[in-house]
């Protein structure tokens, strides 16, 4: 595209979003050349370091957070007997729109992949053997998506974290096979949860 050869770095940072291709990103690049001031330029690039300077991953269970402890793992209120393990922040919340969790969570960074090079030393998983070391800690659920990727970090996590006075469970499936916790509605998260069985 050496007619566009102008716009090949900003069209190159468009595209390393998840989701966007060589055709959004153009569009994308088009827009804030043609359409957006300065001013919006200017804020919107203040925004973009701001946020990244700012937002870090809470100590204890590692979700995205402006403070040292994110909001759940310092509320008194919640359960600290149990820990649901997520793939990232966005299930946290997902999971906290059903109002039908009230325990505390931990946040692995991705999920264990060989094929993509993703190992267990990749994620945070020591620290979730530390936390579960604990002995008050009675149950851990395990909320993995069930994709082949899901399933190997789930069974993983089963043999690692396993010990007599520990219940391993796992969130039941009203999510499809193959499918993500962000994109499920609420009422087949509540129905996840609520089925969760022991392994």
């Amino acid at each position: 595209m050496n007619e566009l050869k102008f716009l090949e770095p900003l069209i190159a940072s468009f595209e390393k979003l998840p989701g966007v291709g060589q055709k959004t990103a153009t569009r994308y690049a088009f827009q804030v050349v043609e359409k957006l001031s300065e001013e919006d330029i200017a804020e919107f690039a203040k925004v973009l370091i701001e946020t990244k300077e700012n937002i870090k991953h809470c100590s204890v269970c590692n979700m995205l957070t402006t403070s040292e402890v994110c909001d759940i793992c310092d509320n008194e209120k919640r359960e600290k007997d149990k820990i649901l393990v997520v793939k990232d922040t966005k299930d946290v919340i997902s999971l906290e729109k059903t109002r039908q969790y009230n325990g505390l969570y931990h946040v692995l960074g991705g999920l264990i992949s060989p094929i993509d090079g993703i190992g267990p030393d990749d994620l945070n998983i020591k620290d979730l053997e530390v936390r579960c070391k604990d002995l008050s800690v009675k149950e851990v659920i395990l909320a993995t998506s069930l994709t082949p990727q899901g399933e190997t970090t789930a069974l993983y996590l089963e043999k690692i974290l396993k010990r007599d006075d520990l219940e391993i469970s796992r969130i039941g499936y009203g999510i499809p096979a193959g499918g993500d916790i962000e994109y499920a509605d609420e009422l087949t998260l509540r129905k996840a949860l609520s089925s969760r069985i022991k392994l």
